[in-house]
């Protein structure tokens, strides 16, 4: 009899679900930490900018440096400027730059540094214009403030990271995270894909 109430019970609040609020921005702990927050419930935002930083380290102090600046700074301007993609179109703008990216990283791409920082631009403007649109009200200046600083501590951890690895190991662990970004961002694109029809 204890069994079939406890039973009757899960089904009950299986069948009551609250509802489900998804990507709040509004933490209530201030606008430069809900911009943080931002960062950090956005995986594939974290995954680009982390992926990015590594492939930046890798090919040297000076790269690294040119994409740590360069792609809080090309983020912050896309979202202040609030270039709001079509809702369709988002899951394509974050997925695809994940398999250029992570296509990258795993070859380990000796690339001109033009290269490097022309997609380091690309990425923040691609991510900035759809947390831009994303970020509303009056205090979406500090809020933008402390996602584009957080993308920059971000950055510069990684890049240092990727930078001082010399062990073939750690090159080839770099590497395959950059195979497994790739096909996370082919998944992603399937997924956008089959939203669209």
């Amino acid at each position: 009899m204890k069994k079939r109430w406890i039973l009757l019970s899960v089904i009950g609040l299986a069948l009551t679900p609250d509802p489900a609020s998804a990507h709040l921005v509004s933490s209530g702990l201030g606008p430069a930490y809900d911009g943080i927050v931002h960062l950090a419930l956005t995986p594939t935002e974290v995954l680009a900018v982390a992926v990015w930083a590594l492939f930046a380290g890798r090919r040297g102090t000076a790269d690294a440096r040119l994409v740590m600046f360069i792609l809080p700074a090309a983020w912050l301007a896309a979202a202040v400027m609030g270039l709001a993609p079509a809702a369709r179109l988002q899951g394509f703008l974050v997925s695809l730059p994940l398999i250029l990216l992570g296509g990258l990283l795993a070859a380990d791409a000796a690339v001109p540094r033009v290269i490097t920082v022309s997609v380091a631009i690309l990425v923040g403007v691609l991510h900035g214009c759809v947390d831009g649109a994303s970020m509303v009200g009056a205090s979406r200046l500090p809020m933008l403030l402390g996602a584009a600083t957080a993308i920059f501590i971000l950055l510069a951890l990684l890049a240092s990271f990727s930078v001082s690895l010399r062990h073939p190991w750690a090159l080839i662990a770099i590497r395959v995270a950059g195979s497994w970004t790739a096909a996370f961002g082919i998944l992603l694109t399937g997924w956008s894909w089959r939203a669209m029809h």
